[in-house]
């Protein structure tokens, strides 16, 4: 005797061994044995031979007229013996029992399941909704597959094109143009990214690079809505009737500082730090301090920046050349000699700088061993050569607290591009910046000044800030004046660029209530101690300010690999990092090399570009030799 039973969903037939009241003891064709409860039994059987009655029932299921079968069924509950009885005009046997239940369990729509072997045909107007449903399901099935297949055959639908620039990013996965563009993924094992690059989503990498970056974070685009905000120039201010100069590489829009200097007597100089003013019109929570906080800092890229304030107010306080702009300005005394910081002093003020120097014009003419020579012809040098004394005096007390000379003789590229920035095509140029060169170092060391100085202030009045500190290696922001180990600097915040970062914009704010009203400042200033919302700001800044130096990181990357191409470089010098990491020496790039033996780190090895992939922004090298 055999049985068909019910077992997790599926329908076995076995051999029964033996039997009691609640259950059956049953062996498999196979020879495994088991126990089924006779609430899953759905009948037992002579003929045919277990192992058999299955496949020949599946075969004779396929011959029956499901619809036909609704159509003569009873309206109420039935047993499938009775209208299987009907259905083949005589007593049913196991095969065609077995093979009604299979017909009727695989037609959901037409025949609802109300027990073992019971079935209801579903009411009319039920069936309707549910074949048009399933009717409905068909035609999306078949509308994915002509997608999925016109993918893989290298077209792009119009339905898809409309949307698969959201597919990399913020994808609806319920969607059928989702679904067909994630099964030709599949089946052409192809990443996303590259995929749509070839179906012309994009034209190039780079397009899709910027494209996405702005559709994630400016996705009501970069431009600034019409405000009706009135701009404090501050020209009630004293002015300052100083010789002031500005630093800046050729292309920087936005003059954030400035720098002036008197020769005392005795080795000692009174330099005045001149800094942009854009808080007294971006007060806290106002409009423009709203739009700023969204953005948190300009981004900036090769060819294109996009400003963290609007361009009029950038403008209004910008420190361009011959303007009377108001500045926060650190006038601090100290000697050249040693660097000993004699008085300090910040005042709110108006000031003209003289000029915009630029780095470029400036750097070939200004270097160590001219300016350590007096009768050297050295542009502006009655103002340069006594800042540059006391930057290197400032420079080398900070070593001695270092315990080390700071190791900053890296080298850094400037991108200029000639050509629109979303063109593959317009020719890169890789201008080499020592970042110990004079004119760097010197600039370096008054932002650092002002930053430590302004720093102290806020803590000696009791007024939170924003400040940077590392310890043990790590750094952070918190609103602790703590120490940071690798500037050697008591306590540091960042306020000389308030026109392109938030926190500097925020410390200024911090910075001007500190000025005007000294000890009673924390009562007034806009974040009071304790104010939650700077470790809100801290925390958004932090993540913003990481994303867009990724963004920036990649297209100097994606840059970096069009200087190479351009200039038709086939090798190149590279210096070890660790393992089979290297660093080139002509473009700011990092690359892994497989087959590069051990060497130990610093080594420079000659290495053969052998392809270039712009969308994974790598170079394929091999190793050639030591050098």
């Amino acid at each position: 005797m055999h049985v068909l039973y019910e077992d997790a969903g599926k329908l076995k037939a076995e051999t029964i061994l033996s039997e009691t009241d609640n259950a059956l003891h049953v062996e498999s064709a196979s020879g495994k044995r088991s126990k089924v409860k006779r609430a899953n039994v759905l009948f037992t059987f002579e003929q045919p031979a277990a192992d058999t009655l299955l496949p020949a029932a599946e075969a004779l299921a396929e011959t029956l007229d499901v619809g036909f079968l609704w159509e003569c069924a009873p309206q109420e509950e039935f047993d499938t013996a009775q209208l299987a009885e009907e259905y083949f005009g005589h007593a049913p046997d196991a095969i065609e029992k077995t093979a009604l239940v299979l017909a009727l369990t695989a037609a959901p729509a037409y025949f609802h399941r109300r027990g073992r072997c019971l079935f209801r045909p579903a009411p009319p107007d039920i069936l309707k909704a549910a074949l048009a449903a399933i009717e409905k399901k068909r035609r999306r099935a078949e509308q994915q597959q002509a997608w999925t297949d016109a993918l893989v055959a290298g077209e792009l639908p119009g339905e898809i094109r409309a949307v698969a620039p959201a597919f990399l990013d913020s994808p609806d996965k319920n969607s059928l143009e989702w679904k067909a563009f994630d099964a030709a993924v599949q089946q052409l094992g192809q990443r996303p990214e590259r995929l749509l690059l070839s179906l012309g989503v994009w034209p190039n990498p780079l397009v899709m690079m910027r494209e996405r970056f702005l559709a994630r974070h400016f996705p009501d685009g970069t431009g600034f809505p019409g405000l009706d905000i009135h701009l404090e120039q501050g020209t009630d201010l004293p002015r300052a009737e100083i010789e002031a100069y500005s630093i800046d590489d050729a292309s920087t829009t936005e003059i954030d500082d400035a720098l002036s200097v008197q020769v005392m007597a005795d080795g000692v100089v009174r330099v005045g730090i001149h800094i942009a003013v854009p808080a007294l019109a971006v007060s806290r929570d106002n409009p423009l301090d709203l739009l700023a906080r969204q953005r948190m800092a300009t981004v900036y890229m090769p060819g294109d920046r996009i400003p963290m304030l609007p361009p009029d107010l950038v403008r209004t306080y910008s420190l361009d050349a011959g303007q009377w702009r108001p500045v926060l300005s650190l006038y601090v005394s100290a000697r050249t000699d040693t660097g000993e910081i004699l008085e300090s002093e910040s005042r709110l003020e108006q000031l003209c700088v003289r000029a915009n120097l630029r780095v470029n014009e400036l750097e070939p003419l200004a270097t160590e061993a001219t300016l350590a020579d007096p009768q050297a012809p050295v542009p502006h040098a009655h103002w340069l050569r006594p800042l540059w004394q006391l930057a290197c005096a400032l420079g080398s007390a900070r070593d001695r607290l270092r315990g080390k000379v700071e190791n900053n003789n890296r080298t850094e590229y400037i991108f200029e591009l000639a050509g629109a920035p979303d063109d593959p095509d317009a020719v890169i140029h890789l201008l080499p910046r020592q970042r110990n060169a004079p004119l760097e170092r010197l600039v370096a060391e008054y932002m650092i000044l002002a930053n430590t100085q302004w720093g102290a202030l806020l803590a000696r009045h009791g007024v939170p800030g924003i400040y940077r500190s590392q310890q043990a290696g790590r750094t952070r922001m918190s609103t602790q004046a703590l120490p940071h180990e690798a500037i050697a600097v008591p306590q540091y915040i960042w306020s000389t660029s308030p026109l392109r970062r938030y926190v500097d914009l925020v410390n200024q704010r911090q910075l001007l209530a500190a000025v005007e009203h000294g000890v009673s400042a924390r009562l007034v200033a806009p974040h009071k101690p304790r104010d939650a919302d700077l470790y809100a700001i801290i925390g958004s800044f932090d993540a913003q300010y990481a994303q867009w130096m990724d963004f920036q990181s990649s297209l100097e990357r994606y840059w970096s690999l069009r200087w190479l191409q351009q200039n038709n470089i086939c090798d190149v010098s590279a210096r070890v990092l660790r393992e089979n990491l290297v660093r080139l020496n002509c473009a700011p790039l990092i690359t892994r090399v497989g087959g590069l033996p051990e060497l130990e780190r610093g080594q420079d090895v000659l290495l053969d570009i052998l392809g270039y992939d712009e969308l994974e922004l790598d170079i394929e090298c091999r190793f050639r030799q030591i050098l």
